[in-house]
């Protein structure tokens, strides 16, 4: 893959841009610069992508123009009948909340290239562009989820779950089921983290993101030891906004039979992440497309809990797909 490339928006306003080819190893590097790549299920033998070369430069976003695309409404009776089954496991005690995903296809009228990757940039501070292409396939986003940040041997983390279109704001601060799916998420965060070091929980807040706002609670852990990427991410991969809860193996494995059925791509909602400078930074690889060839997949989760109702998560799964379309200019 001599021709393939990764990058990551960091948190300071720059972008890390990887130039393969790539190789590949299980360990975390010692030193140097790499990206974290790997499935939902975390089953990547090599996680570990160390780039031929690599360039820090400022964000910007240069509206580059990617190919029209002739979509195809995604199954909503294929989504009913997971959503059924959710509901029935959760009155059944087995979960208290987890994330079917949703996926609508299209048809691009010319080969992206790298083109996908390109567009994917965010120039704004709140989204984190990301992605991976070889010229053939990949995938690129801009996503509003930090999975974690480290540095100085301070994680950095959030809770981002309870979405409403930008002119419901003012509801979402007071709609009980979005507030109790919030509250799911972030409370789990700080039990999760809770014997690692000393959990800081800021307030939730609502986060702009154009068309749509989420609630948003920022955590930090002030580490009691020395922790390795790679362990955190086994530690915090899904987060309870994108995975089951409780999490079990069999919740997961249950999880991932919902998602394959509903073909979703195997690394969305992922980690994704680079060590860079002696920092760690890995983002949820969600508002994004996947691609090979002429065909996308543009891939959406919803939280399902027992308040939740199918034409409501219908309804947020639609806003979520219709704000990546807006970011790429489809």
């Amino acid at each position: 893959m001599k021709d393939a490339r990764a990058f990551l928006d960091l948190p300071d306003g720059r972008r890390l841009t990887g130039y393969g080819p790539f190789r590949t190893t299980s360990a975390v590097p010692a030193s140097g610069t790499a990206f974290y790549r790997n499935d939902f299920g975390l089953t990547a033998a090599e996680p570990w992508w160390i780039p031929a070369r690599w360039e820090l430069a400022e964000r910007g976003d240069d509206g580059v123009a990617v190919p029209e695309c002739e979509w195809e409404p995604p199954d909503a009776s294929a989504f009913a009948v997971v959503f059924q089954e959710i509901s029935a496991a959760i009155r059944a005690g087995d979960f208290e909340k987890t994330v079917p995903v949703v996926v609508e296809r299209g048809t691009l009228k010319n080969a992206p290239g790298h083109s996908l990757l390109e567009a994917a940039g965010a120039s704004a501070g709140t989204l984190m562009g990301y992605g991976f292409s070889d010229g053939e396939r990949g995938f690129a986003g801009a996503t509003p989820e930090t999975l974690f940040t480290l540095s100085g041997g301070v994680l950095r983390t959030m809770a981002l779950a309870g979405t409403a279109r930008s002119e419901e704001r003012e509801v979402l601060a007071v709609d009980e089921k979005e507030i109790r799916e919030h509250e799911y998420v972030a409370q789990s965060l700080v039990a999760q983290l809770g014997d690692i070091g000393r959990v800081r929980r800021g307030p939730r807040v609502i986060m702009e993101l154009g068309s749509i706002v989420h609630f948003h609670t920022p955590i930090e852990v002030d580490l009691t030891g020395s922790e390795s990427p790679a362990a955190l991410v086994r530690r915090m991969h899904p987060t309870p906004a994108l995975g089951p809860l409780p999490r079990t193996a069999w919740t997961m494995e249950q999880l991932i039979a919902w998602r394959r059925r509903l073909g979703t791509p195997e690394d969305f909602g992922a980690p994704f992440g680079a060590l860079v400078e002696g920092e760690f930074h890995a983002i949820v690889a969600i508002r994004g497309v996947w691609w090979e060839g002429r065909e996308l997949r543009l891939p959406a989760g919803c939280g399902v809990i027992e308040a939740s109702r199918l034409v409501n998560e219908w309804r947020e799964l639609r806003l979520k797909r219709e704000a990546v379309k807006g970011r790429f200019g489809f």
